[in-house]
């Protein structure tokens, strides 16, 4: 198991992200000042995003089936929660949008090839101080070094099979 969007498991024999590129922000909006640089001030976190890029060769891997899954768990609007496969909970995230691009086609018109763009958006407000990011990774470690990760890849394996 790579990591799970709410109850979306990432995984090879469903969808397995070859990148996942993570963007975080925070605001400091300026004031001009006369005969002076502008004063600013930090106001917090802005947008944290969370893109991920792969191939699916249905073939092999996971189809469009995995896709379609995706793309209603956007189409119901909510948050769900990142978790890496390490067992740290990175926040609740929506689906802002997935592209795809399928190339390689067979006779029927069945595609061989299909590269994806799935972009998440932090919603929660969840704390993210040093201290629980450092618990968090510690947990994951313990539960990877525990074998529970085998675990859950295992039960994700087996549903990834029914898809």
């Amino acid at each position: 198991m790579m990591m799970t969007l709410g109850w979306f498991v990432f995984m090879r024999s469903t969808l397995a992200p070859l990148t996942q590129q993570d963007d975080r922000a925070w605001r400091h909006p300026g004031n001009n000042r006369v005969g002076a640089r502008p004063g600013y001030q930090y106001l917090g976190p802005d947008d944290e995003t969370s893109t991920f890029s792969g191939v699916l060769l249905p073939e092999l891997t996971g189809g469009p089936v995995s896709l379609d899954m995706l793309n209603q768990m956007g189409d119901s609007g909510q948050a769900f929660p990142l978790i890496q496969g390490d067992g740290v909970m990175r926040g609740s995230f929506v689906i802002e949008s997935i592209g795809t691009t399928r190339s390689e086609f067979f006779a029927d018109g069945t595609t061989r090839k299909i590269d994806f763009t799935i972009k998440l958006k932090r919603v929660d407000d969840n704390d993210s101080s040093l201290g629980n990011t450092l618990l968090g990774r510690t947990a994951g470690n313990l539960v990877g070094r525990l074998g529970v990760g085998k675990l859950i890849s295992s039960v994700g394996g087996k549903l990834g099979g029914i898809l």
